[in-house]
Order: C-alpha cells, then structure tokens, then sequence
C-alpha cells in the first residue's frame, strides 16, 4: 500500500510540474524551466546513481549542456520542447568538442519522446549518442521509479515533496496531530513494553550513534515540531487520559517489532512510520486526510518519540530530562 501511495505522490507531481511548464511556456513564462534544471540534477542522481551538477554554475549558458557528470562522463540537456531539429541543433554544438568521450543524454520534462526515440540524427561530432536509451522523458523516468525499492521510493518522495508539496498549515495542524494522537492512544498495549523514559539529548549526536543517513533529513526536518507535540500531549493528558504514554507505547511497540525483523537503521525508521499510518488508516476514528498530510504528521509524531529517547539507542551520558 505504501509502495504505490509513494508512487502516486510522485507521478501526480511530475505529472503536474510538467503541465505546468508546458502552459507557462505558451506565455513565455520560462524561471520554472530555470528551477527545473536544479531540481532535475539531483532526481535524475537519485534515480540512474548519476553525480550530475549544473553546468551553468561554472559558466552561464552553455549552449547545449545544463548538466554534467565528470565520473561517468556524461552531458545532459534539460528541455521542455523536443523535436529531430532541436536535438540535431545540440549535438552539432561546438561546444560538444570539449567532451570527447563523454555521453550526450536528452532529457525531455514536458511531453512524449517515444516517437523521437525510432528516428537518426546527424552525430557531427562522433559523440556518444543512442537515442532509443539517450532520449529520456517522463515516461522513463517514472518507469525506473516504479520499479525502485520501497527505501528509494520514500527517499525520492520526500525530494519531491521538498521540491513540490505544500507548505505545513500550522492551523490545520492542530486538529491533525491531536485525531492522530487520540487514534494511536487507543492501541492496546503490549504487557512487554516498559514505561518509556523522559530524557531527551542531542539530536545530531543520537542520528550518528545510529547511523541514520537517509532519514537523517526527515529527522532535522520535523524536530522543529517537538515543542508543539508536547504542547499537545500536555493537553491531553491534563484531562487525564495519559495518551501521551500510549502513543510512545504504540510507536515503541511498532519499533521492537521492526528491531526483530530488520537490521538496517533507516529501515527500521521508515517501517515504523510506514506502521504507525496503517495503524492509523484502518482505525474506525480515522477521518481521510491525503496522504502527504497523514506520511508528514506521523512521522512528526515518530521523530518526536526518536528525540524523547522512546526509540532507537541512546549515547552514553548525553541525557536531559524534559521540564
């Protein structure tokens, strides 16, 4: 479920950045051409494992190239319009004879290349160039997305969401966290798991004792959100349901489960948030919100449980208990 909730999120945004730089175009709105050039470079890294950077950052406008991999050799146009002339215009670029040996890459991020694929170019500078695996668009690029594994899928998710989601409605959160909060609270609760501590210590020292790489960004961006989570559990709990206590219990609970099941540290992390929302789905409280709002707001609540010291393993001596 998770695996094509991920999916979706990021075919609906690529599917919206290009209609939108399609139309903008008509008007000659071009400075999301510009962005997409960035944002491009690093979706393309994270999805073929290239070390693309802009080219333009070194020299401004270089005619034909935006992006280029000096390990692998590789030069790579970002455009929104795609013809046999626009490519045949690049690759007799002079600017190609400076990259002997290099791959010419075309990537189209508004439109269909499928047809452009079956046609011949003039290769006037000998570079390498196939255009049925050279020529790449959306298509492409969301084929090899879906095919990733579930770690990548959330990895690219959370660059698209920082790229292209919306910004948090702090008013709309409290209603969120405090319906999320009540829904984990009525989880049974495992006779196993103990009381959960009260101090809390260094973020950063607590990520590396743990060797948390790929979900070090979801951490440093949701810790900002503690003190309005302990605003909400301070609510809760002075009506005397203690949910707070239930909540870590639950998130604790969901984290030994994982602890038995899997040994990588970013894994382990993602599956508990990847738990934690089904918890919350199937439960009769649950009233639908959209996913990026329900995948945000439990992992606020996951990383609030992580720097409280309810899970993972805490540094030796780095302690500080909470006022």
């Amino acid at each position: 479920m998770n695996r094509l909730n991920y999916f979706n999120y990021i075919e609906e945004k690529l599917n919206l950045l290009a209609t939108r730089i399609k139309k903008r175009g008509k008007l000659n709105l071009l400075e999301l051409n510009i962005h997409s050039e960035n944002f491009y470079c690093e979706l393309l890294n994270m999805i073929f494992g290239f070390s693309l950077a802009n080219r333009n950052y070194e020299k401004r406008n270089i005619e034909g190239i935006d992006l280029i991999d000096k390990t692998n050799r590789i030069v790579v146009q970002v455009s929104a319009t795609c013809s046999k002339q626009k490519i045949e215009q690049s690759l007799k670029k002079e600017t190609l004879t400076s990259y002997e040996g290099y791959r010419f890459i075309f990537v189209l991020i508004s439109g269909d290349a499928s047809i452009l694929k079956k046609k011949t170019y003039l290769n006037p500078h000998n570079i390498s160039f196939e255009p049925k695996a050279d020529i790449i668009d959306l298509t492409d690029i969301l084929n090899k997305i879906f095919c990733k594994s579930i770690t990548e899928l959330r990895r690219l998710y959370e660059l698209i969401k920082g790229e292209l989601g919306e910004e948090i409605d702090v008013v709309k959160m409290d209603s969120i966290l405090a319906g999320i909060i009540d829904i984990l609270s009525r989880e049974p609760l495992a006779n196993s798991i103990g009381k959960p501590e009260v101090d809390t210590f260094e973020i950063m020292r607590k990520i590396e004792y743990n060797n948390l790489v790929n979900t070090k960004m979801i951490i440093n961006d949701y810790k900002i959100y503690y003190h309005k989570i302990n605003q909400k559990y301070k609510e809760f709990d002075k009506q005397g349901a203690n949910k707070s206590m239930s909540v870590f219990q639950t998130i604790k609970k969901q984290y030994s489960i994982e602890m038995d099941e899997c040994k990588d540290e970013d894994e382990i992390f993602l599956k508990v948030i990847n738990n934690i929302m089904t918890i919350v789905i199937t439960s009769k409280n649950y009233v639908e919100i959209t996913f990026e709002e329900l995948e945000m707001y439990t992992g606020i609540l996951v990383v609030d449980a992580f720097i409280r010291c309810k899970i993972f393993e805490n540094p030796e001596g780095y302690n500080y208990v909470i006022t």
